[in-house]
């Protein structure tokens, strides 16, 4: 694997307050990320998401899978699943992670945007199975997209472009003060996956 070379040091907190959010940029070079899409394009057992709101059970386009250090259950949107054991790819991918941001984790929710009309609304990751105040750190591959965030009470707002081969990690009191989303555009016409490491409280 080509690792950049990063500088960690200079990284800031892309939140004006009650959270931490730090992009790391692209740690990977373009040919590394595009070899990993393809992968896990290809080799990932993707499923439709599932979602029961206000008693509808919804099936959505974006296609997911879950990986774990175990057969952790991992239930949001009023649907449980089993976790996977990880791949050599993810792996690879969970150690460089763990090495940039020097936190641990044991499980990660992957995510297939097949294009720019899928996307996901504004939600934060504050299920109870995660703990409180626990670092999430999302990779991308694929097409660039639109992140935003927007603060819970003073309804403050801010977005980034998340590139092919980037890292972007939130962490501290972001998922209790701050919601997140993934704009849905029709101007992107290829896929893109993202990894979001997690850390499963048991």
């Amino acid at each position: 694997m080509k690792l950049l070379n990063l500088n960690t040091e200079g990284i800031t907190n892309l939140l004006p307050a009650d959270g931490e959010v730090n992009y790391y940029g692209k740690i990977l070079t373009p040919d590394e990320a595009n070899n990993y899409l393809d992968i896990l394009l290809n080799n990932i057992p993707w499923k439709n998401d599932e979602a029961v709101i206000f008693g509808r059970h919804i099936i959505t386009k974006r296609k997911v899978a879950w990986y774990a250090d175990t057969n952790y259950s991992y239930t949001y949107s009023n649907t449980t699943k089993q976790a996977l054991p990880w791949t050599k790819e993810l792996l690879e991918l969970k150690d460089l992670v763990e090495q940039l941001t020097g936190e641990h984790f044991n499980s990660c929710l992957l995510n297939l945007y097949h294009n720019g009309d899928e996307g996901m609304a504004w939600h934060s990751d504050d299920e109870r199975s995660l703990g409180k105040d626990t670092s999430i750190a999302s990779l991308s591959f694929g097409a660039e997209r639109k992140f935003a965030l927007k603060h819970r009470a003073t309804k403050e707002a801010t977005s980034l472009i998340l590139e092919n081969g980037s890292l972007l990690v939130m962490k501290g009191t972001t998922q209790t003060n701050w919601l997140h989303s993934l704009p849905k555009s029709k101007k992107i016409v290829t896929p893109r996956v993202n990894l979001t490491f997690r850390t499963m409280v048991v």
